[in-house]
């Protein structure tokens, strides 16, 4: 919604999330996962064909590191790098963690599924996926299953929790007057894959100063937590996303709504 020919920031990290577990195939290692995902999104993406390059920075016994770029006409506009793990056993010594952990809506308001469907968002008006509900200043969660990146391509949980980490910005950046600040990078990190492709953000802290904000998120799945995301957004009031009277159907479609 910040302009009719920009690509959105989920499709951008989807597709690079996609060029990285594409190269980590090539090298042959299927014992490691992902565990930091770093994106910076310096220039709009537009509604163009992209091309993804990328290279094997670093392979150990227990990491390898690639990172991406995307080019549109000869031109960068997005990079990313991927840290992927071995898995081992968990050291012995108690850390501590904390009590509380996000939950995702209940099933009877979202039911179990991999389709895409409109993003479910949570405030102090509960579940639903009413946007004009929640344009308020009250702490936001959402819960959503990612759109493919390659249409007949199946969708990894790692493209899946990756393209959903782009809405951190929004989940931290969503106010009174709609989202009036734009992210420039997205930082993930994962201790497990999610289970499937449905993917939970809940706000847990957000500082902002001089027009620069700085978001966090937790990130689940119904099957309990699984990392965080953190967001770098500037002040871009002048083209603000009003979520305020806008709905949107499964089918993709945008339509104007009433006011609550």
């Amino acid at each position: 919604m910040w302009s009719d020919d920009q690509l959105h920031g989920v499709a951008v990290s989807g597709a690079l999330a996609r060029a990285a577990e594409l190269r980590l195939r090539v090298t042959g290692r299927s014992d490691l996962r992902p565990a930091r995902w770093v994106v910076d999104l310096f220039k709009a993406a537009r509604m163009r064909p992209c091309t993804f390059t990328t290279e094997v920075v670093r392979e150990g016994s227990r990491i390898v590191l690639v990172d991406v770029t995307l080019t549109q006409d000869g031109e960068r506009v997005a990079r990313a790098s991927a840290t992927f793990l071995k898995p081992s056993e968990s050291a012995p010594g108690e850390v501590w963690e904390p009590a509380d952990r996000p939950s995702p809506p209940p099933l009877d308001v979202a039911p179990e599924s991999d389709e895409p469907r409109v993003p479910f968002v949570h405030s102090e008006s509960g579940w639903s996926q009413n946007f004009t509900e929640h344009q308020n200043a009250s702490r936001k969660g959402s819960w959503s299953s990612a759109i493919p990146v390659v249409p007949g391509e199946p969708l990894t949980p790692f493209q899946a929790v990756a393209a959903a980490a782009d809405g951190a910005s929004m989940v931290t950046n969503w106010g009174t007057k709609g989202v009036e600040y734009i992210n420039t990078d997205i930082a993930l990190t994962l201790a497990r894959e999610p289970v499937g492709v449905e993917i939970g953000l809940l706000a847990t802290d957000r500082v902002e100063h001089d027009g620069i904000a700085s978001g966090t998120t937790a990130v689940f799945d119904r099957a309990g937590a699984l990392g965080t995301v953190t967001v770098a957004a500037l002040s871009n009031a002048r083209r603000t996303v009003d979520m305020g009277g806008v709905e949107y159907s499964d089918d993709g479609q945008r339509r104007s709504a009433s006011r609550v």
